[in-house]
């Protein structure tokens, strides 16, 4: 209880905040502990604007944990199936949210399920042929897709129901896709191909590759990636440390220092800042981007190791998911 009230202290102090003044450091990590752990296990985790509500999969306890970020209140959407493998127990570990509904993956029965954002209500689910990765909602076609690396291949949803996924096309890919971004305006989609260290840039609308762009991240590939939509900049991180920042044709114009382990970063529009976080390090690493696509750092943030992604919402705020500790950590980046 302490944690989330100190939580809610600091998210009213970020709202007080003038939205003009200047950007400094940021304050030291608080944490919000996730029932059923520790551990609580982590990955993809999604940010509804509308609501204020952090969507948290939280695959061994069988439950999506959701945080409204306005007051700090912790709630749950439970019963979602696990399974055991050899070195785990897993369940719900990917989710996008979009017109209103959370899109949960699990990794336990390979389902896409719909949530009610504003009730919480499971909705329909659709069976995949293989195990979700990355879900994502891509506005301009009404679809969810989903990353499915064993496959090497996108599956392709039909939300124009909302309440209803369907599963309506699979795209193949030359290697296994890993992280997501879209650019809405122009209906583009970008992965990259982690065992073959390249982006690739496709048309939603006509649902084909259109471009590739050598990276050079090495042996450990490309991780997760970001979009700045009015700069047209795509931020790519390194697995093995730092970001890279590509122009629309692909070429590389900037570079975000941080620690290898780095996996989802995020992009906050409305500042222009960059969140990274090294798993190794156990850090988080913020940098402001410049309209040419140099970067500058703002802040580095001791988190724990094995913090590997970070999640930001509409304030600034970062969430970084403390898997071994079954806990959230939350930085928030003063103005």
């Amino acid at each position: 209880m302490r944690q989330i009230l100190a939580f809610a202290l600091i998210a009213a102090s970020a709202r007080a905040q003038a939205p003009d003044a200047a950007v400094s450091t940021a304050a030291a990590a608080e944490s919000v502990a996730l029932p059923g752990g520790p551990p609580v296990d982590m990955d993809y985790l999604a940010y509804d604007s509308d609501s204020g509500r952090l969507f948290i999969p939280a695959g061994n306890t069988g439950k999506v944990d959701v945080l409204d970020t306005k007051t700090g209140k912790l709630g749950s959407v439970d019963g979602w199936p696990t399974a055991k493998t050899a070195d785990r127990v897993v369940g719900p570990s990917s989710c996008s949210v979009g017109r209103g509904y959370a899109y949960v993956g699990n990794r336990a029965d390979s389902s896409i399920c719909a949530v009610e954002v504003k009730s919480l209500t499971r909705r329909g689910c659709v069976t995949l042929p293989s195990v979700p990765d990355g879900v994502f909602y891509v506005a301009p076609t009404k679809e969810v897709w989903i990353t499915t690396p064993r496959e090497k291949s996108l599956q392709l949803l039909s939300v124009k129901d909302p309440a209803a996924p369907k599963l309506i096309a699979t795209l193949t890919l030359d290697g296994g896709p890993e992280g997501y971004a879209v650019d809405e305006q122009r209906a583009l989609v970008f992965t990259n191909l982690r065992d073959k260290d390249k982006t690739l840039v496709l048309d939603a609308k006509a649902r084909k590759v259109i471009r590739s762009f050598e990276l050079g991240c090495g042996p450990t590939g490309p991780r997760g990636i970001a979009f700045d939509l009015e700069g047209r900049h795509l931020f790519v991180a390194c697995a093995a440390g730092g970001v890279k920042v590509l122009d629309p044709a692909g070429r590389i114009v900037g570079r975000m220092e941080t620690g290898p382990g780095v996996d989802n970063i995020d992009w906050l529009q409305s500042r222009h800042l960059l969140y990274a976080a090294s798993g190794a390090d156990g850090t988080l690493t913020v940098a402001e981007a410049a309209a040419d696509g140099s970067v500058k750092s703002v802040s580095t943030v001791k988190t724990a190791p094995g913090g590997r992604t970070v999640i930001v919402d509409s304030a600034g705020t970062a969430y970084i998911p403390d898997s071994k500790e079954g806990r959230l950590l939350v930085v928030r980046i003063a103005r």
